[in-house]
C-alpha cells in the first residue's frame, strides 16, 4: 500500500490536533500516551483493535511512569473519548451497542470497559496507512512527543513502548508546521548563566575546556505546556537530575525552595546516600534574584509532575 503525500498529510494534521484535557495549566498526557503506545502495537504486528481488559496493565504502567500521580486512576478516559477526535476519523470502538450508543461525554466506569470486553484502536484508514509506511509512523511518534513531552523522557517513552523511530523520515513531505511556538535558542545559556554553571541540586560543574558538559536548562513548567523560555521557568542541572526532576522524582517547594524527594522512589542503600542528602536541603540559588523560579511554575510542577506524596523533611 503507498501512502501519497495527502494522505499523509491529513493524518498528521488530524493527529496535531487532538483534543487534550485541560484545566487552566492542568493538563492530560492519557491519549497522546495511547497514541504512542497504539504505533508501538503495530510496529509489533499486533492486531487493529484492543481489549480494554488486556491493555489495561501495561498502559497503567506508562501513566504510572510517565504521568503524574493521579493519571493511573483515569486510565480509561483516553481509550473512550479518542473516539470523538477529528470527528471519529481516527479511533474507533467496538462493543455492546447498549454502552457505545451513550453520549461519549458519559465515560464508562473501568469495569464496565472491562466486562463488556470493550475494544478500539486506530480507524481502518489511519491503521492501514500507518502498517503500511514506518516513515510514516516515525513522522507521527515525532509529533506527539514534541508537542506534548519535554526531550529528556523521549528515549525513555519509546523503550517503555517498545517502539524506534527512522531517522530517514522526510518531514518536509507534509508542508506542516505543527508547533506554533518555537524554542528560545538562548534559553539554555541564559539559565546556566543565572546558576553560575553548577547543577542547582548537587552543585555538578564539569567543565571541558570552556564547554560545561553534563549540564543541562531544565524547563519547570515543561515548554510543551506552555511554559516560557525565561530564567524563571528553569533551572541548571546535570543530566541526571535532570532525569529525574521530569520524571517527578522530586520538586522544589515554592516558598521554601527547598528539595523534596518523592516516595515512589526507591533504591539501594549507596543511591540512597548519594541522591537523598540533597532531600529536604535549599536549592543553589541563582546569582540574581530576578532568576529565581517562578512559585507559580513549582507549584504547576508540583501539581503536573510530581510523584506525590513526597517524603517527609525534617523539621
Amino acid at each position: 500500500m503507498t501512502i501519497d503525500a495527502h494522505s499523509r498529510a491529513r493524518i498528521l494534521e488530524e493527529f496535531s490536533r487532538l483534543k487534550i484535557f485541560q484545566r487552566g495549566e492542568q493538563r492530560a498526557i492519557h491519549k497522546p500516551l495511547l497514541v504512542l503506545f497504539a504505533l508501538g502495537r503495530i510496529a509489533r504486528g499486533d492486531a487493529r483493535l484492543m481489549d480494554f481488559a488486556e491493555i489495561e496493565p501495561d498502559f497503567k504502567s506508562l501513566l504510572q511512569e510517565f504521568g503524574p500521580s493521579s493519571a493511573p486512576s483515569s486510565r480509561h478516559y483516553p481509550f473512550w473519548h479518542l473516539a470523538t477526535d477529528a470527528s471519529g476519523t481516527l479511533w474507533e470502538l467496538e462493543g455492546p451497542a447498549g454502552l457505545l450508543d451513550r453520549p461519549r461525554g458519559v465515560t464508562p466506569s473501568l469495569s464496565e470497559l472491562r466486562i463488556n470486553h470493550v475494544r478500539g484502536g486506530f480507524t481502518g484508514r489511519v491503521f492501514d496507512a500507518l502498517k503500511a509506511s514506518p516513515a510514516l509512523r516515525s513522522e507521527l511518534g515525532r509529533l506527539i512527543l514534541s508537542t506534548h513531552f519535554p526531550d529528556s523522557l523521549h528515549a525513555d517513552i519509546l523503550s517503555a513502548i517498545g517502539l524506534s523511530l527512522d531517522e530517514t523520515t522526510d518531514h518536509e513531505a507534509t508542508g506542516l508546521q505543527f508547533l506554533n511556538r518555537r524554542r528560545d535558542p538562548s534559553f539554555r545559556g541564559r539559565v546556566l548563566r543565572a546558576y553560575e554553571y553548577r547543577c542547582c541540586v548537587c552543585g555538578f560543574d564539569l567543565r571541558i575546556g570552556t564547554v560545561a558538559a553534563g549540564l543541562e536548562a531544565a524547563h519547570i513548567q515543561w515548554f510543551q505546556a506552555q511554559g516560557p523560555d525565561t530564567e524563571n521557568n528553569g533551572l541548571a542541572l546535570c543530566s541526571l537530575h535532570h532525569k529525574l526532576f521530569d520524571l517527578g522524582a522530586f520538586t522544589v517547594m515554592p516558598r521554601t525552595l527547598t528539595l523534596v524527594f518523592s516516595e515512589h522512589v526507591s533504591m539501594g542503600e549507596s543511591t540512597r546516600q548519594m541522591l537523598l542528602a540533597y532531600h529536604g536541603a535549599g536549592m543553589i540559588l541563582p546569582q540574581s534574584d530576578r532568576y529565581l523560579p517562578d512559585p507559580d511554575r513549582l507549584v504547576w510542577h508540583a501539581r503536573q509532575v510530581f510523584k506525590s506524596p513526597g517524603r517527609d523533611v525534617a523539621k
